[in-house]
């Protein structure tokens, strides 16, 4: 039987219009079948971010060919260029695409080189790759994506870190109760940051919350999420610090000496990686392995007709069953103190 699975991050209302703000949230998850095809929709409803957003999985998950692409009202899109940074600029609220739920081992992330730049799991030396566990953490500890509209430029020397950019949009650590799915959207508040650097590239931690988390509210710099949620930067620096020792690699190191840098400083941050994207997306800066489709960035040359885009989508296979996960995946990993 063919396989559909298409997952919605939609505003509705309490009568399930979409004309109107919500007075709170609501989620809700729709299962429903025919005979040609199963569908899996979850609907979630945010009263912060007017846009519909639908993920759309193609091929089959833990396998090469694995794909998560993106919607909108209107038809596919790319989730680096179409997607805006901001979910309310006014309250200084970032969209956060999702690539890795928290808990989960495979190493997701947006395919920068694809037309559309869906999400596909990471390939080293022709194997799927999926993080460690180094004990006592498994898999990622957050929901961990990126921010849309973000690149970290290669050519540019950080002169905090005194390193050049990693070539990625900004990734994003979300620290809030909810296990997210691979592919939503979430506004989220930005607390601080971290700097990685990942062989020889500044590779920016951004520290953020779901806006939505019941304790959002008592987070607004990194100071608080010590003060709410002990111990979590610490684990979270011995994460990186740690994760690619299993490879036979040693650990990462970090500028700053490890210390998150505050929200203001982030934002800076953020603004800045912000900037470096028009320039990529306007063809003002060179980056060949970087697809730079799009239906919507005004004065961009990549620019298409939303029937190129649909194009590229179909031209994907057909969603499948999952792969079967590797034994290798639930190993513990002992190292000694970093």
């Amino acid at each position: 039987m063919p396989l559909t699975c298409v997952r919605v991050s939609v505003l509705i209302s309490r009568s399930l219009s979409v004309a109107r703000r919500l007075v709170e949230p609501v989620n809700r998850t729709i299962y429903f079948k025919s005979p040609q095809n199963l569908f899996t929709t979850a609907v979630t409803a945010r009263h912060i971010n007017p846009k519909m957003f639908i993920a759309e999985e193609r091929g089959s998950a833990y396998s090469p060919d694995y794909r998560v692409y993106f919607k909108d009202e209107n038809g596919p899109i790319s989730p680096l260029h179409d997607i805006p940074l901001w979910a309310d600029a006014a309250k200084g609220l970032a969209n956060m695409v999702v690539e890795v739920p928290r808990w989960s081992n495979a190493k997701m992330e947006i395919s920068l080189g694809e037309p559309l730049n869906p999400i596909k799991q990471d390939v080293k030396k022709g194997a799927l790759r999926f993080v460690g566990n180094v004990f006592p953490h498994h898999g990622y500890i957050w929901n961990y994506g990126a921010l849309p509209q973000t690149w970290e430029n290669p050519q540019h020397v950080d002169p905090g870190t005194q390193a050049r950019g990693d070539n990625d949009p900004i990734d994003v650590i979300e620290i809030g109760e909810r296990v997210a799915a691979r592919g939503d959207v979430v506004a989220v508040k930005i607390l601080g940051t971290l700097a990685l650097i990942d062989e020889g590239e500044t590779d920016w931690k951004l520290i953020a919350v779901d806006a939505r988390d019941p304790n959002a509210d008592r987070l607004e710099d990194v100071a608080d999420v010590e003060r709410v949620f002990p111990g979590l930067l610490r684990a979270t620096v011995e994460w990186f610090r740690s994760y690619k020792l299993p490879d036979g690699k040693p650990p990462n190191r970090f500028a700053f000496d490890a210390e998150p840098k505050d929200a203001a400083f982030a934002r800076r941050v953020v603004e800045e990686t912000h900037e470096f994207w028009r320039g990529l997306v306007s063809g003002a800066a060179a980056a060949d392995d970087i697809s730079k489709m799009n239906v919507s960035v005004p004065d961009s040359p990549h620019r298409v007709e939303r029937s190129a885009a649909a194009a590229a989508l179909a031209a994907a296979p057909p969603a499948a069953l999952p792969q079967p996960l590797p034994s290798h995946v639930d190993k513990w990993h002992f190292v000694s103190s970093l």
